[in-house]
């Protein structure tokens, strides 16, 4: 008998049991789903938070206080403490005096939950309110879907001019963005005149579609005070300097922060790559508890299978005496049942898979990313359901071509 043969004569035994099989089939696709569905949904959430955080571009680093764990006078517990915020003089400081071929951003979250109001509309108390300059729109990845950006005299003197993100569009104007470019809205408690709307970024972990932008001199009139942090977010040019860029950053910063010689950073320089790599190496252990999971269910899986094998083998032991008596080896007979147990598996593991990347990719439908297929847990999948099949089928596979043809033909 020869391969083919062998795996003709497997799924005609699959078929003549099916109903067997497919109990076991289904035993080893819940397994299959569990393993290739979590790590498929812990990738898509990886890939949606690295596109959140790209969109921010290769070329860009943004700067922040640096948080320090300081243990309580008590001895009780360890807290944390940042630094001094960026003050507005600082920020305008730095924008002025960093000298390198980049856009700086300067912004800061004026309101967190705010209620935006248009005629006798009202949005719910979780809009972010935001002051920022114009390059902050290139910097943060948004595009204008109708109007314009601010100016660099209106970010400088301020104005009572705003963007609106899509969904506030969608909430106060029908999602009609023509319309809402001069309108008067009222966001915390102020009123603005919107000459901007702003394209969907689509989920994720803030609502960037849920905030109005206010020049950045309006925002610190009406809401900053003297613990005000100001964000800052320089977008390189050349994304192949953003070495020398954060380089040349860190030495303005030390400058603009009065640090002495020898004196520690109070800040922290960060590009969106660095965040995306170690988010990604905070996600080994999320899969190797998927794995683990998978593993365990494909283990009940596997005792299972070894005991429909056992049961086949005694089935068909007249069988397995008729194929010996007609020329068939030992090797033959222990690679019809092993090439049996196999095929088993990998049809569970097939549909297994197939339900593994569909309940996965409900996580890419919340993130709003597109259609992941993850073809490395694929591979995995199928290389784990031939192991499976191997182990699960040897014994089984050993006993039948260990039968002694003439006792086989007796059986009755």
């Amino acid at each position: 008998m020869d391969f083919l043969e062998n795996i003709r004569v497997a799924l005609s035994s699959v078929t003549n049991n099916w109903l067997r099989a497919m109990l076991t089939t289904m035993i080893i696709a819940v397994g299959i789903m569990a393993l290739v569905g979590i790590l498929t949904a812990i990738d898509a959430a990886i890939y949606s938070l690295s596109s959140n955080l790209s969109s921010l571009g290769a070329n860009t680093f943004e700067v922040d206080r640096k948080r320090e764990t300081v243990r309580s006078s008590s001895g009780r517990g360890n807290g944390s403490k940042r630094s001094d915020p960026f003050s507005y003089d600082q920020v305008m400081e730095f924008t002025d005096s960093y000298d390198y071929p980049a856009d700086v951003s300067i912004s800061f979250q004026a309101r967190g939950a705010t209620t935006v109001t248009y005629a006798d509309r009202e949005t719910n108390p979780n809009v972010g309110l935001y002051g920022m300059t114009p390059s902050y729109l290139t910097s943060k990845g948004f595009e204008l879907a109708a109007g314009r950006n601010f100016t660099e005299r209106e970010a400088r003197e301020g104005g009572n001019f705003a963007l609106l993100g899509s969904e506030l569009v969608e909430e106060l104007f029908n999602g009609n963005d023509a319309f809402a470019i001069g309108k008067e809205i009222t966001a915390g408690g102020n009123r603005y005149t919107v000459i901007g709307t702003l394209k969907s970024k689509g989920a994720s972990m803030t609502s960037n579609d849920k905030r109005v932008l206010i020049p950045l001199q309006s925002a610190k009139r009406f809401y900053a005070n003297n613990t005000t942090n100001y964000d800052l977010l320089v977008a390189v040019r050349d994304p192949s300097m953003i070495e020398a860029a954060m380089a040349e950053a860190t030495l303005t910063l030390r400058r603009v922060r009065r640090l002495r010689a020898g004196q520690e950073n109070d800040f922290e320089v960060e590009n969106s790559s660095d965040l995306v790599s170690i988010i990604r190496d905070n996600t080994v252990t999320l899969r190797l508890g998927a794995v683990s999971i998978g593993l365990m269910t494909l283990l009940g899986a596997a005792i299972g299978l070894m005991n429909i094998m056992l049961v086949s083998v005694t089935e068909r032991t007249r069988e397995i005496g008729v194929r010996k008596a007609l020329g068939a080896t030992q090797r033959n007979i222990l690679l019809q049942f092993l090439i049996e147990a196999v095929v088993i598996c990998q049809l569970g593991g097939i549909f297994g898979i197939i339900l593994g990347v569909l309940a996965g990719n409900v996580v890419v439908i919340f993130t709003g990313g597109s259609f992941l297929v993850p073809w490395l847990w694929i591979t995995l999948a199928l290389i784990v359901c031939t192991v499976v099949g191997l182990l699960s089928g040897l014994y089984p596979a050993l006993r039948a071509a260990a039968l002694d043809p003439i006792e086989s033909l007796r059986y009755e």
